[in-house]
C-alpha cells in the first residue's frame, strides 16, 4: 500500500514537472495491413526506454495499433489481440462457432454464385464491394473501444493519449482526419482497404482506407498537435510501378496516390522495421513483425534520446493508464434501437430479442447480433455504442440494412463421370411482422433433375419457429455403363422416381442445433431389370410405393463447409413412422408376371455423427459413425427390397452410385478421416469406412429377398481426394474404393457440389 501511494506521488511529481518543462513527442504510425503490427513493437520498446508519447496518429493499420494504445491498451494487451485465433476470424470474416445460428441455415444445394436485387429497379450486375464479411470485426471493434469512447465522451483528444486517424472520401477524393466521434467507426472507417472490407459512412460520407490519400500521416500530426519532436515507424512504402499482364497493380497504382514518408518537422525520427513484403491481410507471421518493430527501435534509442531528454517511467505510465481505464463504464446495454426499417420489419426484430432482461451485457447482446445477421433477410447490420451519463449505461443502436428481395443462384457439377448437372434457384424475400422465403429450384442432367417450390414462414417470438411446406420432383437414373464421352448406351437399368408433399414445424436448440417434425405425403416409382439380359424393346420392371411419413429430428451442425469440411461436427438423430402400399408391375423380362400390392408399415431410427478433432495448423482428424434400425419387411424381390433400403454415402460420389452390399434396412458403419492440409485452400482427405449390416440382403434364382447369417459379412469403402476449395465451390480429383463391387475402383473429376434435394424416404 505504501508502495502503490509512493508510486502515485512519483507519477503526480512526473505530471506537474512534465506539464511545465517537457518536451511534447508526437508518434506516427503508418499503414501496412499485416505489417503494421510492427509498430506494437514500436511501442513497446519506447515504453520501456522511458520515451513518453504524447499525441497519437495513424492510417489503417496504423489507425487500429494507435487506437488501441490511445484507448488505454498496454503493448501486452495489444499482443494479447493480435495473437489470438479471435483476431484470425476478424481478418477472415469467419463467424465463431460459437454465435452460429442453424435454426436460420438455409437447405444447402449446389449454388456457386448468386444475383441479389429488388423487383422496383432495375436489374443491373454488380461487382461485391467487399471480399470480407465485416461482421465479427465490427462488433469486436465495439467491444474494445466502446468504454474508452464513452470516458471520452466521443472527443479523441480526451483518451489516455489524445488521437487522430484519415480515413478516404472517395466522392470529393481527399482524405478525411478524424478527431471526434464513434472512435471503433473511426478506426473501422481508416483500415478500410477497398475490396477486402464494406465501406462504412460516417455523417453521410461513405469512408475507404485512409491509405489511399495519406498513408503516413505526419502532416496530421504537425497540423493539429504541434509537438516538439515526431518519432515516426514505418511499415508500409509505395507501390512498384504497374506491370501490363497484372491487374492487382494497376489498380492498386490507381487506387494509391503516392505517399512521402518523411517526417514533417526538423526534431524527428523515422524507424523502418525489417519487414519482407507479404499480403495486406497475411497475419502468419505476426509475432516477427510485432519482434521486427521492437528491436529495430531499441537500435534507434541512441538517435531518439539526442531530441528526447524527457523520461516517463513504467510505473508512471502504468499508473496514468490505470487511471483512464478504471474509469470506463462497463459494457452494460439498457435499451436497443433500431435504424433503416419500417414499422412491421423492427417488429419482427423486436420481437426475436423481446425475451431478454432490461440490462444486458454486451456479450448477451454478441449472441443476438449474430442470429440477426444469420436470418437471409438481412444484408448487414452496423452496431453503435450510445452512453448515457445520467445511467452510467448504454444504448445499443442498430442500423440494419435489408437485403435484396430476390436471389437468383446458379451452380452445379462439371464431372468426368455422367453426374454433370446444371443447378438454378430464385428466391423472393420478405421482412414484415413475419419473414418469409419462396423459393423454386431446379438440377437438370444425365443423372439426376429435380424441381422444388418451398415456401417458409419464420415467426419471432420467445420461441423462435418456422412452418414449412415444399412440392419436390425427383428423377435417378443409373447407368448401366460409366458413360464418360458421347455413346449410343442401352436401356438404363434403374431408373428412380420420387415426388412429395412435406409440411414442417421447426424450433432452435440453442445456437447450433433444432429440433423439426416432418410430415410427407409421397410417391416412388423404380422402373429396372433384375438382370442384365434385356434387349431395347424390352419393359422394365416396375415398384411403386405410395406412402405417408411423419419424422421427429434433432439435428446439430457446425461444419465449415456444405461438402468436404475439415473442422466442426454433425448430429442428427431421427426417429419416423413410415406407412405405405407397395405395388409390382412385372416387365417383359420378369420371371413372375403376377401383379402385386401389399401394405407396408414400419419404424426407423437414424444415427449420423461426423466429427472432426485434433486439428493442428491446417491438418485434422475426423470420423463418421453411422446407424440405423427399422423393422421394415423385405418388398416384393431384391431389387425393390434394396431400392427401398437406405444406402451409406460418406463421401460425394458414393451418393451417384447403386451400391448394393452398402444398403440395408439394420446396419452401423463408421471410419476415420485425415485431412492434411497444403494451403489453406488445398487438401489431401483420406477417408476409410467399415460397413456392418445386421442381415445382409441375398437374392435367390427366382430374384425374391431373404436374409443372409447375422454379421456374416461387412464391407470397406475408401476415397482419397484431393480438394482445392475454390471462390465458387470445390474442385476435387477422387481415386475411390467399394468392396465387392464390379467395379470396384474409381477415379472421378469434380468442379462443384454433389447435392441433391431431399428425398422423402431418408
Amino acid at each position: 500500500m505504501k508502495l502503490s501511494r509512493n508510486l502515485f506521488i512519483l507519477f503526480i511529481f512526473n505530471i506537474l514537472i512534465l506539464s511545465t518543462h517537457a518536451q511534447k513527442v508526437g508518434l506516427v504510425l503508418s499503414g501496412g495491413g499485416a505489417k503494421g503490427l510492427a509498430h506494437i513493437g514500436v511501442i513497446k520498446a519506447l515504453e520501456e526506454n522511458g520515451i513518453p508519447i504524447d499525441y497519437i496518429t495513424g492510417t489503417s493499420m496504423g489507425a487500429i495499433i494507435g487506437g488501441l494504445y490511445a484507448a488505454g491498451y498496454s503493448p501486452k494487451e495489444m499482443e494479447d489481440i493480435f495473437l489470438n485465433e479471435e483476431f484470425a476470424k476478424w481478418i477472415s470474416g469467419e463467424i465463431d462457432k460459437k454465435y452460429i445460428y442453424y435454426f436460420k441455415k438455409e437447405l444447402q444445394n449446389s449454388s456457386w454464385i448468386d444475383l441479389r436485387f429488388n423487383y422496383d429497379i432495375k436489374i443491373k450486375p454488380k461487382l461485391p464491394t467487399n471480399i470480407i464479411a465485416p461482421y465479427q470485426m465490427d462488433f469486436a471493434f465495439l467491444e474494445i473501444f466502446g468504454s474508452a469512447n464513452a470516458v471520452a465522451h466521443n472527443n479523441f483528444d480526451n483518451l489516455l493519449v489524445p488521437f487522430r486517424c484519415v480515413a478516404a472520401d472517395i466522392y470529393t477524393s481527399k482524405q478525411v482526419v478524424l478527431k471526434k466521434g464513434d472512435l471503433s467507426k473511426a478506426i473501422r472507417a481508416s483500415m478500410t482497404f477497398p475490396f477486402y472490407f464494406k465501406p462504412i459512412r460516417i455523417d453521410s460520407t461513405l469512408l475507404f482506407d485512409g491509405g489511399m490519400y495519406n498513408n503516413f500521416p505526419s502532416n496530421v500530426m504537425y497540423e493539429d498537435f504541434f509537438p516538439d519532436i515526431i518519432i515516426g515507424s514505418k511499415a508500409a512504402s509505395n507501390y512498384p510501378k504497374p506491370n501490363e499482364d497484372d491487374i492487382i497493380s494497376q489498380l492498386q497504382n490507381m487506387l494509391m496516390e503516392k505517399t512521402d514518408y518523411s517526417v514533417i518537422c526538423d526534431n524527428s525520427i523515422l524507424i523502418t522495421p525489417n519487414i519482407p513484403s507479404v499480403g495486406v491481410a497475411d497475419f502468419d507471421y505476426a509475432r516477427a513483425f510485432i519482434d521486427s518493430g521492437y528491436y529495430e527501435t531499441k537500435r534507434n534509442i541512441e538517435h531518439i534520446r539526442h531530441y528526447v531528454y524527457n523520461s516517463i517511467s513504467i510505473d508512471s505510465i502504468n499508473i496514468k493508464r490505470k487511471i483512464f481505464n478504471d474509469k470506463k463504464p462497463k459494457l452494460l446495454i439498457d435499451s436497443i434501437f433500431i435504424n433503416g426499417l419500417n414499422s412491421n420489419q423492427k417488429s419482427y426484430i423486436n420481437h426475436l430479442l423481446s425475451n431478454k432482461s432490461k440490462t444486458l451485457p454486451i456479450e448477451a447482446i454478441k449472441t443476438e447480433y449474430f442470429k440477426l445477421l444469420a436470418d437471409n433477410k438481412i444484408d448487414n447490420i452496423s452496431p453503435h455504442l450510445i452512453f448515457n451519463d445520467s445511467t452510467k449505461r448504454f444504448n445499443l443502436l442498430l442500423e440494419i440494412k435489408k437485403d435484396k428481395n430476390f436471389v437468383a443462384e446458379f451452380g452445379g457439377n462439371i464431372s468426368s463421370s455422367p453426374i454433370n448437372e446444371a443447378f438454378v434457384q430464385l428466391q423472393f424475400k420478405h421482412l414484415g411482422k413475419t419473414a418469409k422465403s419462396f423459393i423454386l429450384n431446379s438440377y437438370m442432367g444425365k443423372f439426376y433433375s429435380s424441381a422444388m417450390a418451398k415456401i417458409r414462414y419464420d415467426y419471432a417470438s420467445s420461441l423462435p419457429m418456422y412452418f414449412e411446406t415444399a412440392f419436390t420432383i425427383h428423377q435417378w437414373d443409373f447407368f448401366k455403363t460409366k458413360t464418360y464421352f458421347f455413346e449410343d448406351k442401352t436401356p438404363s437399368y434403374l431408373i428412380q422416381n420420387e415426388k412429395y408433399v412435406t409440411l414442417a414445424v421447426g424450433v432452435p436448440a440453442g445456437n447450433k442445433a433444432k429440433y423439426e417434425a416432418r410430415f410427407f405425403y409421397a410417391n416412388s416409382s423404380s422402373d429396372y431389370y433384375q438382370n442384365n439380359t434385356f434387349g431395347r424393346n424390352d419393359t422394365a420392371d416396375q415398384t411403386n410405393f405410395n406412402f405417408n411419413s411423419i419424422s421427429l429430428i434433432y439435428e446439430y451442425n457446425t461444419l465449415n463447409k456444405k461438402q468436404y469440411a475439415n473442422s466442426g461436427s454433425f448430429l442428427q438423430l431421427k426417429l419416423k413412422y413410415m406407412d405405405g402400399l407397395e405395388e409390382y408391375i412385372p416387365g417383359s423380362t420378369a420371371l413372375n408376371k403376377n401383379l402385386f400390392n401389399i401394405r407396408q408399415r414400419w419404424v426407423q431410427a437414424k444415427f449420423v455423427y461426423d466429427k472432426y478433432f485434433l486439428r493442428t495448423g491446417f491438418n485434422s482428424l475426423g470420423f463418421l459413425l453411422e446407424g440405423f434400425y427399422s423393422n421394415q419387411k423385405l418388398f416384393n424381390n431384391y431389387t425393390a427390397s434394396v431400392l427401398s433400403s437406405p444406402a451409406f454415402t460418406p463421401f460425394p460420389e458414393s451418393y451417384t452410385l447403386f451400391l448394393s452390399p452398402f444398403r440395408s434396412s439394420i446396419y452401423a458403419s463408421g471410419g476415420f478421416k485425415d485431412i492434411i492440409g497444403f494451403t489453406k485452400y488445398l487438401d489431401l482427405r483420406l477417408e476409410l469406412y467399415l460397413f456392418q449390416p445386421f442381415k445382409e440382403l441375398l437374392q435367390r434364382p427366382d430374384y425374391s429377398a431373404y436374409f443372409g447369417k447375422k454379421f456374416d459379412k461387412r464391407y470397406l469403402m475408401g476415397s482419397s481426394s484431393l480438394v482445392y476449395h475454390s471462390p465458387i465451390g470445390p474442385v476435387s480429383l477422387s481415386f475411390n474404393y467399394y468392396q465387392d463391387m464390379d467395379q470396384p475402383f474409381s477415379l472421378i473429376f469434380n468442379i462443384g457440389y454433389i447435392i441433391f434435394n431431399p428425398k422423402a424416404k431418408d
